[in-house]
């Protein structure tokens, strides 16, 4: 029997699923909060900033000179600071027990365009340990950037700070139990449109017009009293007469 499938089909075929689609839906959702609360282990973010600022006193620069000179070094700044030979510093001083790489993926170093200060950021499962190495990076890059470039233009803008109450940037709660939901009532709506589609059984007068090609003459409806089909007249007459 081939299935047609219209609005008041769809209609009918959400109402009829209603609970199974809300069952799949609260299901995903309880899943992704149990996964993202008890499972997953959080992880918190903070960030330093530095501000590459040459001074001018002596070297003939003009001020936006000495602006645009600091713009150049930006890229570089950048590159060096998640270089080998600051992360090694750190690791030293701190007694951290990583190696330079695990460190490196722990920092991200970004800038934004035209602008003279740097933002080094810092993810770790400890918002402590994240507070403290990225200070110390922008310390060591500050006090090591003289000696390989010979340039003395950075100064620590805005340094990390523990807050109270840290917020852990990932896994973020909320949007997995909202997409884990949105991916449950995906699933339990093609799954009862897949189920509605592949029953074959005649329901209705519809069914049985569109099977044999024919309108429908008649119908006999069962009468119903009591959970029980009621008899007819004749027959329940009979039946008292024997």
């Amino acid at each position: 029997m081939e299935k047609r499938l219209d609005i008041h089909g769809i209609i009918g075929i959400l109402k009829k699923r209603f609970k199974f689609i809300l069952f799949f839906t609260f299901f995903g959702a309880v899943i992704a909060g149990v996964i993202s609360y008890y499972v997953l282990i959080p992880s918190y973010e903070t960030s330093t900033q530095i501000l590459v600022n040459q001074q001018t006193q002596g070297t003939g620069l003009t001020s936006d000179a000495a602006v645009r000179s600091d713009l150049q070094f930006i890229n570089t700044y950048n590159e060096i600071i998640k270089s080998r030979v600051i992360m090694d510093i750190v690791i030293d001083q701190l007694n951290l027990d990583i190696n330079a790489r695990e460190l490196t993926s722990m920092i991200s170093v970004y800038s934004s365009s035209e602008s003279q200060v740097i933002n080094i950021g810092v993810q770790s499962q400890d918002p402590e340990l994240a507070v403290l190495i990225a200070n110390r990076v922008a310390e060591v890059f500050r006090n090591e950037i003289t000696g390989i470039m010979n340039v003395n233009n950075v100064t620590i803008l805005s340094p990390a700070v523990m807050e109270e109450d840290p917020v852990p940037v990932t896994p973020p709660p909320l949007l997995n139990i909202l997409v884990a939901a949105i991916v449950g009532f995906i699933f339990g709506v093609g799954v009862s449109f897949l189920r509605a589609y592949l029953d074959t059984t005649i329901k209705d007068e519809q069914d049985i017009e569109e099977v044999l090609n024919a309108p429908l003459l008649a119908a006999i409806s069962p009468i119903y009293e009591k959970g029980h089909f009621q008899q007819s007249p004749e027959k329940s007459w009979k039946e008292k007469e024997a």
